[in-house]
């Protein structure tokens, strides 16, 4: 499913940027001893996910944040800037870059993540305002709930200023919760389940001024809540083999960005990035650099 591309129409994220360590197992999990299984290390974080799979689709795309002075944070800007994401606003800081380690079964499905977002604590928006060039000339801003909220405030307040749509991914619960105040004036925020109950609801976010509240549900498909009176509308997941369910909702988030940017409605975005989950999950790799090309298929 191609899409036009409006080469002005750049996107700028506004988020995590790690390193992935994701570990599976090759036989059902055993808890409390050693399992055998594979390990790899990428490129992750939401923020960075989302603005790598954007320029796979073709999307012009600038990434804001922070990584440490480390051979980890060389690493992942290397590789992203290789992808095609600007990285000329990521600030680097003294201190290691912020890490993710996923531990999945032999199915792929995820057992128990941890995170250390030091990296990410520390941005600031004094980041933001330094990007306030591109932000001036963006036709959208995503922000990832990884941010701390003087950070998410000033970015959206930056985005508004411009009057540019921006888009939130509150990333989990306990972050849903502590930015609930803040996501409010949106295009649009795609909490699951949980997040979505952590920020009050669905009405509750209609009232605060977001136009669209895209509920993820997982293999169980999704619904789109508008402000416009519409309804609800439920749509579900395309079969897939799942191999990794590793960065399946950033491939997503950024599939509707640039669906949204080429023209389509919330709803014909929406089955576009579910496309693209279905073809993330189905890969082993946490972003498919041949994303674009498989959707084109």
């Amino acid at each position: 499913m191609s899409l036009p591309c409006k080469p002005t129409e750049r996107v700028v994220v506004v988020g995590g940027i790690n390193a992935d360590l994701k570990a599976r197992t090759t036989a059902p999990l055993v808890p409390g001893t050693s399992n055998p299984g594979t390990a790899t290390l990428t490129p992750g974080g939401v923020g960075r996910n989302v603005a790598e799979n954007l320029a796979h689709l073709g999307r012009p795309v600038a990434l804001v944040g922070v990584v440490g002075d480390d051979d980890l944070g060389r690493l992942v800007l290397d590789a992203t800037a290789a992808a095609g994401v600007d990285v000329s606003h990521v600030r680097t800081q003294p201190g290691p870059t912020g890490s993710y380690t996923a531990l999945l079964d032999h199915r792929g499905e995820l057992v128990a993540g941890v995170a250390d977002m030091a990296a990410a604590d520390a941005s600031s928006p004094e980041d933001v305002l330094g990007a306030a060039d591109v932000v001036a000339g963006a036709g959208m801003v995503v922000l990832d709930g990884n941010l701390p909220v003087a950070t998410f405030a000033a970015a959206r307040a930056l985005a508004a200023e411009h009057g540019v749509p921006v888009v939130v991914d509150p990333v989990s619960v306990p972050k849903a919760a502590r930015l609930a105040e803040e996501v409010r004036d949106l295009l649009a925020v795609t909490p699951s389940h949980g997040e979505l109950e952590a920020l009050g609801g669905v009405d509750a976010l209609l009232a605060r001024g977001v136009a669209l509240v895209w509920e993820r549900r997982g293999a169980s498909g999704s619904v789109l809540h508008a402000a416009s009176g519409a309804g609800a509308v439920e749509l579900a997941a395309p079969v897939t083999e799942v191999v990794d369910v590793t960065g399946a909702g950033d491939a997503m988030l950024a599939a509707w960005c640039h669906a949204v940017l080429s023209g389509r409605d919330h709803t014909d975005a929406a089955a576009y990035a579910h496309e693209a989950a279905a073809l993330t999950v189905a890969s082993p790799l946490t972003v498919r650099p041949d994303l674009g090309e498989m959707l084109a298929r």
